[in-house]
């Protein structure tokens, strides 16, 4: 997931690593336990800050306040669970730091537009086709592009694809701070296996964006992607509903297209900020590589 950070580069290496490993920490507590308390006092304990001190740090080096953080993974979560799970809405809401089912579905709808319940229900689509809220059908999408070569940096992940937004997190403080992002180019993502057949905890990924510069910085690591005759489906909507796009590329235009696919994983390229974009309008390119 693209998750934009704009802030200028902190003077020296040894405080650019203490602030890192300071965010870097607060990030992994709340991705990891979005139903605990991640009021600003709790999350300036983890950084070991004061709470004045935390909240200027944290927006200078993310552009955004921890509240409107929190909130935003919280939320992220919970429209996860909702497609995936059939667990209550009222259960989905308190593990996710809404103990209110009101003020839970009143900060969904504000996010994206509509109910809890209606989300769940259009999640619920028949492969591949996604069926909205208001009924209809949408396809996406698909054509085939010479992709070239492209080196990537960031970082690997390790688990449900849902989570890989703690990586990409990670990875833009980082660039943030090494004041690289004139030297990159689209956020990206590599999936290695399909989550369909592979346990959840064995799923591998990579978060980061395209790299134009030359040595791989301090934190990060590169990996080089294959260029190619490529499939690519432009997805528009949620991240937690992106499988609808996997199952319409391999479900229904594979098939149908006379291609076969190449001995090489799929990847994402997003094309807007999920910050700044509502998710009913963000844009993933879905890639395919071709024989």
């Amino acid at each position: 997931m693209h998750l934009l950070v704009t802030v200028s580069a902190l003077k020296g290496k040894g405080k650019t690593m203490h602030y890192q490993d300071r965010l870097h920490r607060v990030l992994t507590y709340v991705f990891e336990n979005p139903g605990e308390d991640l009021s600003l006092d709790r999350l300036a304990d983890i950084a070991a800050m004061s709470r004045f001190h935390w909240h200027r740090v944290f927006h200078a080096m993310t552009g955004e306040t921890c509240a409107q953080m929190v909130r935003r993974v919280r939320l992220h979560a919970a429209a996860g669970r909702l497609v995936r799970e059939s667990t209550a809405v009222d259960k989905i809401a308190r593990d996710c730091g809404y103990p209110n089912p009101r003020s839970f579905a009143q900060a969904f709808r504000q996010s994206y537009g509509m109910t809890p319940a209606a989300f769940r229900k259009s999640g619920k689509f028949a492969a591949p086709a996604l069926h909205l809220a208001k009924g209809k059908t949408k396809m996406f999408p698909v054509d085939i592009r010479p992709m070239e070569d492209r080196k990537l940096i960031g970082l690997p992940h390790e688990g449900a694809y849902m989570q890989i937004g703690q990586s990409f997190e990670k990875t833009w403080i980082i660039i943030a701070q090494n004041n690289l992002f004139a030297q990159m180019g689209a956020a990206m993502a590599v999936y290695y296996h399909n989550p369909d057949v592979t346990p959840e905890a064995e799923l591998r990924s990579f978060a980061g964006a395209e790299w134009r510069g030359e040595a791989v910085p301090e934190g990060l690591e590169a990996r080089k992607l294959a260029g190619g005759k490529t499939a690519v489906l432009t997805y528009k909507g949620p991240y937690a509903m992106i499988k609808s796009g996997y199952d319409q590329l391999f479900g229904e235009w594979l098939p149908q297209s006379g291609e076969e696919p190449a001995d090489a994983p799929c990847y994402e390229i997003y094309l807007n900020d999920p910050r700044s974009t509502a998710p009913e309008d963000l844009l993933t390119e879905i890639c395919l590589p071709l024989k």
